[in-house]
């Protein structure tokens, strides 16, 4: 395998295993969510941006106290 892919692959690995990239997966995530929901109600596809947009306003500041508390109680088990 040529040195290139190796790195390429070990910084993926890195970066899959890195904490602000689960977190950043974990937000998308209920962004997604977020917008699939949202855009059942209108009847169609809100988009991303504006499901972002409306998630943030509404959600953000709980969701992230939420998953800081579970991974506090997390590392105490």
């Amino acid at each position: 395998m040529p040195e290139e892919t190796r790195e390429a692959l070990s910084t993926n690995d890195l970066l899959r295993n890195s904490s602000l990239y689960r977190e950043f997966q974990a937000e998308r995530e209920e962004i997604l969510k977020h917008k699939w929901i949202e855009s059942e109600k209108a009847g169609k596809d809100i988009g991303f941006e504006r499901a972002l947009t409306d998630w943030i306003i509404k959600h953000r500041s709980k969701w992230r106290k939420s998953r800081q508390q579970q991974l506090v109680s997390t590392q105490n088990s």
